[in-house]
């Protein structure tokens, strides 16, 4: 269902809110723009993403020569007043951060998870290190309150990232696999798949 251009339905503002949790990048000068940026190996995501955005989007994505051998594949939405107050939600002084008043759902999760997810033999993490140890450890309390999901601080490296605890993985994939591309459950961890 189309919607006209200066409001967002429920479903795209899921969409951007786990854009913004995973790689989405939005900027403004006097209104908002998200950009939507992957490597070329994700096409599919990119390409379902702007059928879904399209209404907000001028130009269809556009493969890219990136760094080194870095092929990207994106599409910026115009700059538009329904999504400033997304920005302003999501940006302190420019810098991306997790709003205190946030609230989470299956759709946003699974973006959220494409985007930023991934797996080892029986782990599934979520790569939070842009965001404040304070702010993942509200990501963990949210998890938890609202789909009794049990995560916990993973160090990688010199950064912390979220890691679903193994008794709750199964219980996140099933929330999270309606919406999960077809392309992207080989992020699910083949030993606890449901």
């Amino acid at each position: 269902m189309d919607n006209t251009v200066g409001s967002l339905t429920e479903e795209q503002k899921s969409i951007l809110i786990g854009c913004l949790l995973g790689d989405g990048t939005m900027r403004k000068k006097t209104n908002a723009h998200i950009e939507i940026n992957h490597s070329f190996a994700q096409k599919a995501l990119v390409d379902w993403k702007y059928e879904k955005l399209r209404n907000l989007v001028i130009t269809p994505p556009k493969w890219r020569k990136g760094n080194g051998t870095r092929e990207a594949y994106r599409f910026a939405t115009r700059s538009l007043p329904c999504l400033t107050p997304l920005y302003e939600w999501f940006y302190i002084n420019k810098r991306k951060v997790i709003p205190n008043n946030l609230s989470l759902n299956p759709l946003i999760l699974a973006l959220w998870f494409m985007d930023d997810g991934s797996k080892s033999r029986s782990s599934i993490y979520l790569n939070t290190q842009q965001f404040s140890k304070n702010e993942q450890e509200f990501l963990i309390k949210l998890l938890k309150q609202q789909f009794n999901i049990e995560s916990t601080l993973n160090k990688d490296k010199i950064y912390f990232r979220i890691r679903v605890r193994t008794e709750s993985i199964r219980s996140f994939i099933n929330l999270i696999k309606p919406f999960v591309l077809r392309e992207f459950t080989y992020k699910f961890p083949s030993v606890l798949t449901p």
